[in-house]
């Protein structure tokens, strides 16, 4: 998963899009080696007591939640996906805006 999200951070920072990732109930120690390990340049925040993964109804990971302006969830997938396909890319595209 970190391959295609690291993409779509690159690509679209900046254009009223953000990736934000979110590690569960892991500590702070381990996410940061993970995070050197894969060269991952999102911010990685820490939900220890499992409160965003309640909120946002994360049931498995990785887990994608798309999250509206509002702090609403829009869409959400479970499992990988290619986060740079076309479908995707038009999907990002309806929901933000074309850059």
């Amino acid at each position: 998963m970190p391959s295609t999200i690291e993409q779509l951070h690159r690509e679209r920072s900046g254009q009223r899009f953000a990736v934000v990732l979110i590690d569960v109930r892991e500590n702070a120690e381990r996410v940061a080696a993970w995070v050197k390990a894969k060269g991952v340049t999102p911010p990685a925040l820490l939900d220890r007591d499992g409160a965003v993964t309640a909120a946002y109804r994360v049931t498995a990971t990785p887990t994608v939640v798309l999250i509206g302006r509002d702090g609403g969830m829009i869409a959400r997938a479970i499992g990988p996906r290619a986060w740079n396909d076309g479908l995707a890319r038009r999907l990002l595209d309806l929901l933000v805006g074309a850059p």
